[in-house]
């Protein structure tokens, strides 16, 4: 196998790093003979789940090429790098770590020969048992060349003794716990995974008469694809040369797919599980003015991901919608801290409010979430410091009061804001007027689909998936988020 790998990036300390992290992403494309450019393209439409590392594993039935690197899509490839990436079949990944440190030795997807051929492999979302599945496959003398999880998989099928890939992956998978979608890229096959609870989305298309997955619909949008369906909860799929076969290869059980890809982590032209995703944050919005109304002038939202509640919730509340706060969209992974103290610096390289439209307003300030508090109430100062007369913060999900443990960058949750203070203490906390957050019934209202059908555990602390022995160390990364951004 041939690989070229980027170098490390540094990142720069960011103080507006307290939202939940876009988990991965990963595109996979079978017998296009622009296959590794198409992957590029779908990455780099679903670059919002994952800014920290990208790579394509590309084969032409025979040979496998590589290319991965840290950083964004568009900084890791040049088209001379997609040029040397051979073949008609590829699959692509773009990551935030939330198992495995950050470095190039976890950039995925991952590739290897072992007794079959060739085989590479990526996924998105959380193994919860990994820790003990490697820790068996380390005392049977297996070795590790990264962190991730990804990579227990890739040994379960090395080790696996049944005859076909299609039963070596079958049995490897049904050892898996946890939230998950998977692509696996063979010399003659691709296949595609879900969690048996459909945590994590994960999407089928076509293109030009051959098949496509992804995690979001958006990628196919870019690349001219059209949407067939979702995989289903717990299914495989085997797309060889012009068919494609599904397979289910765990025990059946309840959907649970994840409801923060609607509040923030899908790009709001996506539809996942037959829901826009835009649509559902509006009417989360229109929800929430039903839930909390309060008096002011002006509706505005914190970019980007509150502008679709803000502008629900500013329809139904009859108070007008404003752009009172501007996102700067091009701060880059780097950039040169003031020598002085600057107060609230962090969030103003994002945000900076609009005084025009804020002096001496009543605000209904919309976001989607709050986690530790620190960057809502550096929100709140500033948009106060612009003139604001009050400030009422609306959250369009529930209050997040636990850790997320299927692929969700969160704090452990003893840092959550809402797992240690109460509604009132959180509102002096973080200098608001007043806050609300939207109601389950509300936001489930919103989505249009039954809360039993959901994962909502990151508010509710119910998860559909039992977290025993060591827990993933995705839950304590952001404490050392300090050089990165």
């Amino acid at each position: 196998m041939s690989s070229a790998q980027s170098s490390s990036i540094s990142g720069a300390t960011s103080e507006t790093d307290d939202h939940f992290h876009d988990e991965c992403g990963v595109f996979g494309v079978f017998n296009h003979p622009e296959a590794p450019n198409l992957t590029y393209l779908g990455l780099y439409a679903q670059q919002h789940r994952g800014q920290e590392s990208a790579g394509i594993v590309s084969t032409d039935g025979h040979n496998f090429t590589t290319h991965r690197g840290m950083g964004l899509v568009a900084d890791v490839f040049r088209k001379s790098d997609i040029k040397k990436l051979i073949g008609h079949r590829a699959i692509g990944h773009v990551r935030y770590s939330t198992s495995g440190d950050s470095g190039i030795r976890n950039c995925q997807p991952f590739a290897y020969e072992y007794a079959h051929g060739g085989i590479a492999m990526c996924h998105n979302g959380n193994i919860v048992n990994a820790p003990e599945l490697r820790h068996e496959l380390e005392k049977e003398g297996s070795i590790f060349q990264s962190t991730s999880d990804t990579e227990v998989l890739i040994h379960l099928v090395a080790r696996s003794q049944a005859p076909t890939m299609k039963e070596r992956v079958a049995e490897a998978v049904k050892r898996l716990a946890g939230g998950f979608s998977l692509l696996v890229l063979a010399e003659k096959r691709m296949i595609g995974i879900r969690d048996r609870n459909g945590i994590r989305p994960l999407v089928l298309g076509e293109l030009d008469g051959t098949y496509v997955l992804a995690s979001e619909t958006c990628a196919f949008d870019l690349v001219g694809a059209t949407f067939i369906r979702d995989i289903k909860p717990g299914e495989m799929v085997l797309i060889e040369d012009g068919s494609i076969q599904s397979i289910f290869p765990f025990e059946s059980t309840e959907q649970k797919f994840c409801v923060f890809e609607y509040v923030y982590f899908a790009r709001p032209d996506s539809t996942l599980e037959d829901v826009n995703v835009y649509q559902a944050r509006y009417q989360i919005g229109v929800e929430l003015a039903k839930e909390s109304h309060v008096e002011a002038d002006v509706v505005v939202p914190v970019p980007d991901s509150g502008v679709p509640p803000a502008m629900g919730y500013a329809e139904a509340s009859g108070i007008p919608f404003q752009m009172g706060l501007i996102r700067n969209h091009y701060i880059g992974r780097t950039f040169i801290e003031p020598e002085q103290s600057i107060r609230n610096f962090g969030v103003k390289l994002k945000l900076n409010p609009n005084r025009k439209l804020i002096a001496g307003k009543r605000i209904v300030l919309v976001d989607d979430s709050i986690v530790r508090g620190t960057t809502s109430r550096k929100i709140v100062e500033m948009v106060r410091a612009a003139g604001a007369a009050e400030v009422h913060m609306r959250i369009s999900s529930p209050p997040t009061m636990h850790s997320c443990f299927y692929g969700v960058d969160t704090p452990d949750a003893d840092e959550l804001m809402a797992n240690k203070m109460n509604m009132e203490e959180m509102r002096k906390a973080i200098g608001a007027d007043s806050l609300a957050f939207v109601s389950f019934e509300g936001m489930y209202k919103a989505i249009g689909k039954p809360r039993t059908q959901h994962c909502d555990a990151c508010f509710s602390g119910n998860y559909p998936v039992p977290i025993d022995g060591p827990r993933s160390p995705q839950l304590s990364l952001l404490r050392f988020r300090g050089n990165k951004s």
